[in-house]
This record gives C-alpha cells, structure tokens and sequence, in this order.
C-alpha cells in the first residue's frame, strides 16, 4: 500500500501506455457511466455479480479515438480503510501493468455532492489530472435546485461535466474534455498523501463552502424532492419491526417466483431438446454418435439449460434491489441481528451475492474492514444455496411436488434459502464464540437515494452475469456428458437393451464400488456417481443422473418429465423405491450443506488469511457436516414412518 509520497516520482506519460480511471464513491454512478462510455464491451479480472477488482475497456468508437478505461471499486477516501479500497488506490497509484494513471475521472453524486467531493480533493492535492463527472443531476433539479458548473470549475480548477446516466447525455462531452485533458499532459509527479482527521476535517468543510456557493435555488416549485421522499420512505423500511417483515415478503416474493414465473420459459426450452434428441435418434439409430448426441449430449446439456430462465429471474431481482437502493436498506436492517453472530451490515452484500454465486461474494467481502468479521463471512458463504445449486433444487422440489401447483414447490423453494440462511447463522455463531480475533468495525454506509431501476439496464446486467454462468458451467457439462455417456455406454454398447447396458457399464461397475457410503443417504450407485460428479459442478448433478438414469428422447413427454418419471419408477437392488421422500430430502440437505465447487475453494484459500489451510478445513468440515446430517435425516424420517 502507498503511504509515503517517494513511493511515486515523475512520470513520463506515454499514450501507448495508459487508462483513464474512473474513482468514485460507491452508489455514485460510476459503474453506468463506465458502461455507457465503454459500450458495455470490456474485461474484467473476476466473476461477474460485483465490481470487487476493477475493469477495463476501451471508449466506444462513437466517442472517436479509443481511449483505455479503467472502472476502479467504490471509494470514499485515497486512504483505504479495507481490502476493497486498498484495491482501487493501488489501481490508480501503481496499476501492475500500466503504472500510475495520469488522468482520472472523479465522479461525484450531485445528491451527496459534500461527500463524494472529498475524495475529488484529495485526488487534486496527489498531484492527478482529474475531470469531474457530475451524476444524478436530474435529481437536484427535481428537488428545485441546480448546480453551477462554471463555479464550481473555477472553484476546484478542474474540468467539470454533468453526466445523465440513465439517457447517457453529456458522456460525449465527457469524452471531449478528457481527450483534451490528456493532450495538455506533458508532465505528471503524483503523491500517496496521509490523512489525518483533521486534514479530513478541514477539506469536508471546505466542500461545505463549496456546496454553498455552486447549489442554486431554481425558480418554480420543487418537482419532487427524492431526498425527502426517501426519507418518507425509509420511516416504514427501516422500521425495526415493519422493516423486516417487508424484507421477509419481499426475498420470499423473489424466491417464489424463481418457479412460477420461469415454468413456461422452462417447458419450452426441455421440449425443444427433447425434439432435438428424438430427431437425432430417428436420423440414424442404433449409431454411437447419434445414441451419444442424443442420450448423452443433449440429455444432459438440456437437463441444465432447462433451469437457466430460474437462474435469471434470481439475478434479476438481485440486481432490481441493488440498482433500486434497496439493498443498502436490507443491508441496515440487518446489521443488528448480524452484530449478534459476530458480523455487521456489510456481510449483508456479500451473503445475498452468494445466492448467485460464492466466487464474487468471497471478493465482495473485501469490503468489510474488520478481519475478525471477514473471516467469519468467508467462511459462511458457501453454506448460502448458489445458483449452481438452483437446477438440483429445482429437479427434486419437482419431483416431490409433481401434482402440486408450482407455487407450493416455490415455497418451499423460499424455504430452502431461508433454511441454508439458518444454518450459515449457526455456523457464525459457532464460529464467533471460538474465534481468537478481537477486532470489530463499526457499521457505516451510505444511504442511496431510491431510484426506479431502469429495466433495459437491470435485464442487460442479468443476461451477462447468466451467459457467464453459463460459460463456466458448459464446459463442465460437456466434459461430464462425455464422460458419463462413455462410462453408461461401455463396454455393452452394442446391447439393444439400454437397461442392461446400462447395469453392464463402467459405470455401474464404479457405482456399485462406491455404493455402500451412500446406502445410509438412501441412494445407491445411480445417486452416487451423480454425487461424485457433482463435486467438479453442483450442477452437473442433474445432466449426470439424466445419463445414468438412462433418460432417452424417444417419448412425447419433454426431458424433465422424462427425468422425473425414471425417477419415479426407479428401484434399488432390495427392490424398493429410490426416490422416496426421505432421500429426496437428504439429497437437498446435502447439497444445501456440501461444498462442491472447486472455484469456491480456490477462492477462499485466495481471500482468507488463513489460505490453503482455511480452504481445506472449510471442504472437510462443510461435506463431513453434510453427510453425517443428511443420514440423520433419512434414518429419522424412516423411524417416523416416513418413507
């Protein structure tokens, strides 16, 4: 980290050798101004669900001349108070490729224009070009107000340029006046400065003096005041009662709607592989490379791709909150039940991205300034039911509601999450009783004003995060159906009866192998390869039982009925059902606990301070937990008669 001003000395500037960044305080913009400048098109160096790291892109060809862009995490201050802040200092300061940045961007809310000036300040007094970026104006003028961009240019002696973000007006301009700014650089001698609080103190007020002079009364009434209906609004949120009753109805709406909502857009997509694989079969039976298409190709890519409008539909109503500036709300609401378990109000974001995915949770939570309190969150996060777990959930809720309306599946959906809610709670509180750590932080975080999420934007940003989802997983499903194709098709391949080529298999072979560790979960060696496989990618436990269970696309029924019906009727070697409802709901509690997916492990050996060692207790301790309850579960239920 940067703390002495010889840690940087003159810069020669190369244009063959920069970015431009983008600094700003979280919730201030940044990130849509970034995507309107860039196009949308650009890289970024971790998974997508937050911006944790930073990203990079070039301007779009409208804009002219391609200038690199970097997009830095939110800060509110050049003096990093967590992992997330260090890392946005460092991108500006000492870039590991590209050197210190020569201009930046700075851009500020003008509904929180003294706060997010501060940072504006100190990138000046570093010795940076900077160009201010002046968002959410459309607001100030709502309320009655405006701000006058001559003064306050003149005031602070940089380029100053109002963004619309949500119409991208003045991103043109924007362009223009950094284009100029980078011209003008023949020299550049920047500083890492240290804060004291009075230094802090003193530039705060002076963005009070500046805000004095640059805020305008307009004439005319005031169109809409969002701070204070805002404010009206947050009486009935933030209520400690209310507040959390709405947050419950509002995750469970959510929840729900993941199975009602996607159940057309899913029977469309399994009837159309089912046709495909059927076609397939009818253009040249009995072949290998049609049986493989067919039985193992299209079965279990079809199997999963079946769940992908439930993935979206969760990101969707991940992202609606975040961009509604409810999520910071949740985040407060539950900073004291947290405070309880060891954590506080920032864990909150990083354990609702987890219910998209464990990899950009474990980086979000490098904004959590306490290492006691990120330990913690750290090592919870993969027990909260990932999106990659949604298609096994969906399969089994399917199987056991299968005459029921999709509602009751989507409750008990809501259910599970709050269930998996329950046990990382648990886990924490565990966890927070035994651990020697000492150091606390305290809660702090900036309230956005509510905003009406743009749909055009809140859907763009749900279809990359599930393409990329779905770039992560395919290769693993193609791998598997490969493999499990070959292992249920071999030797026997030229046995006409599937059934006994299928109990004549490698597979079948493994299977029975490794049979009695899974006896006790009530499965025997079909649910046991499919276990094992599911430990390279929770979902590839669907595509692999769709292969072992020999689904085939020769009926008029789509492939999840197909599924479900071989489920339904499939039998151990006692000559008992399979599929019971106590296995079922053993299987969901294993996959509810288990930690199978090995980007989460490499992760948290990445994040942690503990490294590989954390990461390796963390994978014994969570699938150990998970399969001794899940045998305490079916053993139960059969003792109470339940089969």
């Amino acid at each position: 980290m940067l703390t002495k001003e010889s840690d940087l000395t003159n810069f020669n500037f190369n244009l063959d050798d920069y970015a431009v960044a983008l600094v700003g305080s979280p919730n201030s913009g940044k990130t849509t101004l970034f995507n309107w400048l860039t196009g949308s098109k650009f890289k970024t160096v971790n998974y997508p669900g937050a911006t944790v790291e930073y990203s990079i892109g070039s301007s779009h060809e409208r804009y002219g001349e391609k200038i690199p862009i970097m997009d830095t995490p939110g800060t509110y201050s050049l003096v990093p108070k967590s992992p997330d802040e260090a890392i946005a200092v460092q991108a500006i300061f000492a870039h590991k490729s590209l050197g210190v940045c020569p201009l930046v961007v700075s851009v500020v809310d003008g509904t929180h224009f003294i706060r997010h000036l501060l940072i504006t300040q100190q990138l000046i007094k570093s010795g940076f070009h900077v160009v201010v970026a002046l968002t959410m104006n459309d607001l100030v003028r709502a309320r009655g107000e405006k701000i006058d961009l001559e003064l306050l240019s003149r005031i602070i002696g940089v380029p100053v340029v109002e963004i619309d973000g949500r119409l991208g007006g003045g991103v043109a301009e924007l362009m223009t006046c950094v284009r100029k700014e980078l011209h003008r650089i023949q020299h550049l001698h920047v500083k890492a400065l240290t804060w004291t609080n009075l230094e802090t103190e003193r530039t705060h007020q002076k963005a009070v003096e500046i805000s004095d002079q640059v805020f305008k009364k307009t004439p005319g009434r005031v169109i809409r005041d969002a701070k204070l209906e805002t404010a009206r609004l947050d009486q009935v949120l933030l209520h400690p009662v209310f507040g959390l009753i709405i947050f419950f109805l509002v995750m469970s709406l959510l929840f729900t709607s993941i199975f009602w909502l996607a159940k057309p857009l899913m029977s469309f997509i399994s009837d159309g592989f089912a046709l495909a694989g059927e076609r397939t079969l009818e253009a040249a039976p009995h072949r290998l490379w049609s049986s493989f298409v067919a039985d193992g190709l299209l079965a279990s890519v079809g199997s999963v791709l079946t769940f992908v409008p439930q993935i979206f539909i969760l990101f969707v109503g991940i992202i609606a909150f975040e961009d509604s500036g409810y999520l910071a709300r949740a985040a407060t609401l539950i900073d004291k039940p947290f405070s309880k378990i060891g954590l506080n109000g920032r864990s909150f974001v990083p354990i609702l991205s987890a219910y998209a995915c464990a990899v950009p949770a474990m980086m979000a939570a490098r904004t959590i300034n306490s290492k006691r309190e990120r330990w913690i969150t750290l090592f919870i996060i993969p027990l909260l039911s990932c999106s990659a777990r949604l298609p096994v959930y969906s399969l089994l809720l399917s199987f056991l509601f299968q005459k029921d309306p999709a509602w009751k599946a989507g409750l008990a959906l809501t259910g599970i999450y709050f269930a998996s809610l329950g046990v990382s709670v648990v886990v924490a509180s565990i966890a927070n009783r035994f651990l020697k750590m000492q150091d606390r932080s305290l809660f702090m975080l900036e309230l956005p004003i509510y905003r009406m999420p743009r749909l055009r934007n809140v859907v763009h940003a749900a279809l990359s995060r599930t393409y990329s989802y779905l770039r992560r997983a395919g290769p693993a499903i193609f791998s598997f159906a490969l493999i499990m194709w070959l292992m249920t098709t071999f030797p026997k391949y030229d046995l006409e009866n599937k059934a006994d080529r299928l109990s004549g298999s490698y597979a079948a072979y493994i299977g029975r192998g490794i049979e009695p560790i899974f006896t006790p979960l009530g499965g025997d060696w079909r649910t046991g390869v499919s276990l094992m496989t599911a430990f390279a990618a929770r979902e590839v436990f669907v595509s692999s039982l769709a292969v072992v269970m020999g689904v085939t696309e020769d009926e008029k029924i789509s492939q999840q009925e197909n599924l479900l019906k071989k489920m339904a009727e499939a039998k151990n070697q006692s000559g008992q059902l399979l599929f019971t409802p106590s296995s079922v709901l053993g299987l969901m509690l294993f996959f509810m606990i288990a930690l199978q997916c090995l980007s989460t492990s490499s992760m948290a050996a990445r994040e942690s301070s503990g490294g590989f060692k954390f990461a390796v207790f963390q994978l014994i301790a969570f699938n150990m937990i998970a399969y001794v309850l899940s045998i305490g579960l079916v053993q139960g239920l059969r003792l109470l008669g339940v089969s």
